[in-house]
């Protein structure tokens, strides 16, 4: 792999590998005191994020600081993205500067498909000799940490890192993903996903909020969330994106609430052992009770957890694990590559 942009089209052996890497990290830290392994060291990870983020920003920053990568921040409201650079030069301009992976969070659609081309087509390299072509690959590697309503692939294999937490495996297991599908990247990547690692994956929203071609996705699609809730292995709720909404898609976050939102009725309905998973930031009271978000079932801070050790999966695979020599952490844990 030199980029992850997306999960469509991610093999099944490929997510299973790096859930695999991810638990192995986790592993390798546990009880550690100082969580520190020399797995990236004399790497630079550059993190460029366009949108306000928490939760995707500081894991990945946590990520690469805990295998000893160099990690820079840049934010679009303090660097020369302000005074009117373009997204490309600013990208080659982080080429230029030595990144070696770009993490990437863009309000635009393709975003970090866009950036990964102009970063790694050679046209900044020196002058070649006669005959020689020029490399297509060797610029960093690039990280959609989020790209518009498209896809936001790392929080997908977090939410799925931390099914299987709990499941040991999820062909056949019942997933629902509730609320605004229509702007959710994170629904997009989950629904591919989640498929491809074998479970049945039921979207349920208003048809306000079901994108077009929805019928195409390797899902099932609802309406009722009340007709969905019983045998579900595992509930996921999403955001209500105001921000991305231009108009009514529904009467009022009250009447959302009242047919959409997971609350301690509808908890009720869910069996026993069923988990609910929020990719964050939760609007308590509209898509998610109070009490129903800090329930024994709801794994949210799971997620956040699992989100630094999938990162760290990532992150190696892309820049360590081809031709490298094995990291501190696989020769402690007898682990292969």
């Amino acid at each position: 792999m030199k980029h992850l942009l997306s999960t469509e089209g991610l093999s099944r052996d490929d997510a299973v590998e790096l859930l695999d890497e991810a638990a192995r990290f986790e592993q390798a830290l546990a009880g550690r005191e100082v969580r520190k392994l020399p797995t990236l060291r004399g790497r630079t990870v550059m993190t460029v994020f366009y949108e306000n983020s928490t939760r995707t920003r500081v894991s990945f920053e946590v990520a690469g600081k805990w295998m000893s990568a160099d990690v820079i921040n840049v934010s679009a409201s303090s660097s020369s993205v302000s005074k009117g650079e373009s997204l490309r030069d600013t990208a080659k301009t982080l080429r230029a500067a030595g990144a070696d992976a770009l993490i990437v969070r863009h309000p635009a659609s393709g975003a970090a498909a866009q950036i990964a081309r102009w970063t790694n087509d050679g046209t900044d390299l020196p002058d070649l000799a006669p005959g020689q072509e020029r490399p297509l690959t060797t610029g960093p590697s690039v990280i959609n940490a989020g790209d518009g309503t498209h896809e936001h692939p790392t929080q997908a294999l977090l939410d799925a890192y931390t099914l299987r937490s709990k499941f040991g495996s999820l062909d056949g297991r019942r997933i629902t993903i509730v609320g605004d599908v229509l702007h959710s990247r994170v629904a997009r990547s989950n629904a591919h996903l989640l498929s491809t690692l074998g479970a049945e994956v039921t979207l349920v929203a208003p048809p306000t909020l079901l994108p077009t071609g929805v019928q195409t996705w390797p899902v099932r699609v609802s309406t009722e969330l009340d007709a969905e809730l019983p045998g579900s292995d595992a509930v996921m709720m999403l955001r209500v994106q105001a921000e991305r909404m231009n108009g009514g898609f529904f009467p009022s976050s009250r009447e959302y609430s009242v047919r959409y939102g997971l609350n301690d009725a509808r908890r009720a309905l869910l069996g026993e052992d069923a988990l609910i998973l929020h990719p964050g930031p939760m609007l308590r009271g509209m898509e998610i009770g109070f009490d129903v978000a800090d329930a024994p079932q709801s794994v949210v801070l799971q997620q956040v957890r699992a989100g630094v050790h999938v990162r760290m999966a990532v992150l190696f695979r892309l820049l360590a694990s081809g031709g490298a020599e094995a990291p501190a952490h696989h020769q402690s844990t007898g682990a292969q590559q």
